[in-house]
């Protein structure tokens, strides 16, 4: 593979726009903080260099508090003094300095910060406009593209390295909205904050993160994208933090079980599997059992994708969001245009958690046997004040009860536990316990491989499940 003839000149461009952040935090106590975790690092006798590594590996302190201190990267956006990095490299410190290239150091104070995507915003005060540089499309990157980074690895600022786009689209479970560049530019310790630069000198990722067993680069690296984090830079620049859009759905993913269950074209889209109560999608247009296709005319791969589209999305706006629905059992699937008006979702998260509820107070019994066959592995009940209390079931839960579940059964691989509410079978609504083991021999009856259920847990909140028949 070869790469680009020289880098240099870009280098030169941008370099004094790149900055070392070091910050520092109080911590009481009388054990010795340890020092930032770097490989082994030797001078000859004598060498200047060799108090740099002392510094380095060292950590100073008195006996009653030490001051643990920290290094990342960022970088400069706005020649006025506005540096963005990554909001684990400041988290909880007391005092945050910004290093630039020319031996300039000055204090910054945080403008906002936004830990579900881990961005920082800093301003400093310079005597004079700042080198910047300016996000890029990242949506136009491409596999197999060069970059470059240029960050503050192990505290050895300026330090450029290259290489390509390895993968988009990368969920690594670091936060809700993942939806990483990786990079096989090498990216260590220090690097966090620090720009993923195209070959114009665009900014188009924020690295953050990396998979590594030594702590070193082994070529997998993780940038937040331009576009998620100019969204939310513009948002903590403006407010000082963050005004995300909120739809108000609980989602699962659309498997190739659950597709066929529910009989969709292909295996795509966001299913609904709960509505959260007096949210904004709690205005008798979207159903439990849609599949979200479309949002605010982009598309809906997964699951995963809407929550980060609808948070991208103002809040007060009014949508539109296609769903695929089946709206007779004897039917296919239809595409159904619903409209809700977004929330705030920092707001509903506060409702969310304001309304749940501690749990009873009550002793859980070891349900007894029934005398009904099992079917799927489960024993059904209907529903009765005893068995709420027994399960400590919502007082609203309606459905029928699963009280036993074989071993080793179809259903207990599915995670069907004792407690477990079923609503729904193959999208028909059960009430009693006859009504279930009926609904499902009529679907071995019918040849079908796989009993589509809508379940509820003792709180009410729904999922899916696919239990096969045979």
């Amino acid at each position: 593979m070869v790469g680009p003839a020289s880098v240099a000149d870009l280098a030169d461009r941008l370099s004094n726009a790149v900055v070392n952040i070091s910050t520092s935090q109080k911590v009481e106590g009388t054990e010795p903080s340890p020092g930032p975790a770097v490989p082994k690092l030797e001078a000859p006798d004598g060498s200047p260099l060799q108090d740099f590594f002392n510094d380095l590996l060292q950590g100073n302190g008195d006996d009653d508090a030490q001051r643990v201190q920290s290094l990342g990267s960022g970088f400069v956006i706005d020649p006025s003094g506005i540096v963005v990095t990554n909001n684990h490299v400041i988290q909880d410190a007391d005092e945050i300095t910004v290093n630039f290239a020319d031996g300039t150091k000055l204090d910054a104070k945080i403008v906002g910060i936004d830990p579900k995507t881990d961005l920082a915003v800093l301003k400093v005060e310079p005597k004079a406009p700042l080198a910047a540089v300016a996000f890029g499309d990242s949506d136009k990157v491409r596999i197999g593209d060069w970059v470059m980074a240029i960050g503050n690895p192990f505290g050895l600022g300026g330090t450029v390295t290259v290489g390509i786009v390895s993968a988009r689209g990368r969920n690594i479970n670091a936060g809700p909205y993942d939806n990483f560049i990786q990079t096989d530019a090498a990216i260590n310790r220090g690097n966090s904050g620090g720009p993923l630069f195209d070959m114009y000198g665009d900014v188009v990722g924020i690295n953050t993160a990396i998979i590594s067993p030594t702590g070193g680069s082994i070529g997998i690296g993780f940038s937040i994208p331009a576009l998620l984090a100019q969204n939310v830079v513009s948002q903590l620049r403006e407010f000082g933090e963050m005004r995300r859009g909120w739809l108000g759905l609980r989602l699962q993913a659309v498997t190739d079980d659950i597709a066929e269950g529910l009989g969709l074209p292909n295996v795509r889209g966001a299913l609904v599997a709960g509505i959260v109560p007096r949210g904004p999608a709690d205005n008798g247009q979207i159903k439990v059992g849609d599949v979200v296709t479309r949002f605010d005319g982009r598309d809906v791969a997964t699951s995963r994708d809407l929550p980060r589209i609808v948070a991208e999305t103002p809040v007060g706006k009014a949508v539109d969001i296609a769903v695929l629905r089946k709206t007779a059992v004897d039917r296919p699937v239809e595409t159904v245009n619903v409209q809700v008006t977004l929330g705030r979702l920092e707001d509903g998260e506060k409702e969310v958690a304001s309304a749940e509820q501690p749990p009873k107070d009550t002793a859980t019994v070891d349900p007894a046997p029934l005398p009904d066959a099992a079917t799927l592995g489960m024993r059904f009940s209907d529903m009765t004040p005893e068995l709420k209390s027994r399960y400590e079931l919502a007082d609203e839960l309606s459905g029928v009860v699963v009280t036993d579940v074989a071993p080793q059964s179809a259903a207990a691989d599915k995670g069907i536990e004792a407690g477990t509410v079923v609503k729904e079978i193959a999208q028909e609504a059960v009430t009693t316990a006859d009504d279930a083991r009926t609904k499902l021999a009529k679907l071995r009856t019918d040849g079908r491989r796989n009993a589509l259920m809508l379940m509820a847990d003792k709180a009410g909140d729904l999922r899916f499940v696919v239990v096969p028949i045979d």
